[in-house]
């Protein structure tokens, strides 16, 4: 299938039916996805407020970051997480060296990270809004790495197929070096060893191995 460039998106989802993957018919799947993300949202309220005091305190801007992200079939939706870089930091990102390769922004000490959002990355703090995206459907607690418009306006076929699947907060990913990982090939790679492997019980196996890299404090930079 010759999958549309992003700004195609829209006529693409009309017009041509995408690869149905089996995760997003499973009723057990969503179910857990429901149950995991008010959990989550409840931790979230718990931790609220002094996360938000200690971004307010540590540098001026809003207290959530949000993003156009690709999500199933290319449907887009706004992700949202704690800021944890300053606030001017898209006009800052010419700046900064790519460390990764071809789609894949990464840099070990990015300079426009703050005090404060390198605790909330390497806990993955930072991620917990997500869990609204997870509750009203757009993404599942288990998935691939949900992709920027600029990122996908690049794909190839063998890319497009990431989008069979919902995005995940966490995933193959996520367990297996991502803040080592600076090889967009390498991420495609586990995104699509994902779909190859899944079934109910490997995300619940996927949830619980992101919980030892949590807690190892191995989250992203």
């Amino acid at each position: 299938m010759n999958y549309p460039k992003a700004p195609e998106m829209q006529s693409f989802r009309l017009s041509i039916e995408p690869s149905i993957h089996p995760s997003t018919q499973s009723w057990l799947k969503r179910s857990i996805d429901i149950v995991g993300s008010l959990v989550g949202l409840l931790f979230l309220a718990l931790v609220f407020i002094p996360i938000v005091i200690a971004i307010k305190l540590d540098s001026s801007g809003p207290v959530f970051y949000s993003q156009t992200r690709c999500g199933l079939s290319g449907r887009t939706f706004q992700l949202r997480k704690f800021r944890s870089m300053v606030s001017d930091a898209e006009r800052l990102k010419s700046m900064v060296k790519n460390e990764g390769s071809k789609l894949l922004f990464k840099n070990t000490n990015d300079p426009r990270i703050t005090k404060v959002g390198q605790f909330l990355r390497r806990t993955s703090l930072d991620e917990l809004p997500q869990f609204w995206n997870i509750l009203i459907g757009e993404m599942s607690l288990v998935g691939t790495r949900p992709p920027t418009l600029d990122e996908v306006e690049h794909y190839n076929d063998r890319h497009w197929k990431r989008l069979e699947v919902k995005p995940g907060l966490t995933g193959e990913w996520q367990v297996n070096g991502r803040s080592e990982i600076k090889d967009f090939e390498q991420v495609v790679n586990l995104d699509l060893r994902y779909q190859e492997r899944w079934s109910v019980r490997y995300d619940l196996f996927l949830v619980l191995k992101t919980f030892q890299v949590v807690f190892a404090r191995r989250g992203a930079y």
